[in-house]
């Protein structure tokens, strides 16, 4: 399957409509981005059940700014609607083929228990003592 373009208009559907997405956030003016593209491209050849999908960050600005997407390229990987990946930086075809199979053999009913864990009460940081109100050395 080829790459799919993804905008502010189908980025949410496609992430909710598909098992596995992985989305290149890229830029015209980036030359790791140019190289990582052959690479992204092989992927999608090798991998037709995964959508791959890639974000021109010029004309995207809104959806990269709400994506908190400074650095290019990064690749991001969502898995049963989940962020489960996201990085900066250019990836070889090794690299790319290793992570897609660390994301299908993910156990999401751990991924899931993790992300909707309850959080834990917030440590106390500061405040009174316990104690008596007393100041001083003992026995002064």
């Amino acid at each position: 399957m080829p790459t799919m373009t993804l905008t502010q208009h189908n980025f949410q559907t496609t992430i909710a409509d598909h098992p596995i997405v992985l989305v290149d956030w890229w830029a015209g003016w980036c030359r790791p981005c140019h190289q990582f593209a052959p690479v992204y491209e092989a992927s999608s050849d090798r991998h037709p059940e995964i959508v791959h999908g890639k974000v021109d960050t010029e004309a995207e600005q809104a959806l990269t700014a709400l994506a908190n997407v400074d650095r290019f390229p990064t690749l991001m990987a969502f898995r049963e609607g989940l962020l489960v990946y996201s990085q900066a930086g250019f990836m070889t075809t090794d690299v790319l083929e290793d992570l897609v199979q660390q994301i299908r053999w993910l156990d999401m009913d751990q991924v899931r228990s993790t992300a909707y864990a309850p959080s834990p009460a917030p440590a106390r940081l500061a405040g009174r003592a316990t104690g008596p109100d007393r100041y001083g050395w003992p026995g002064l």
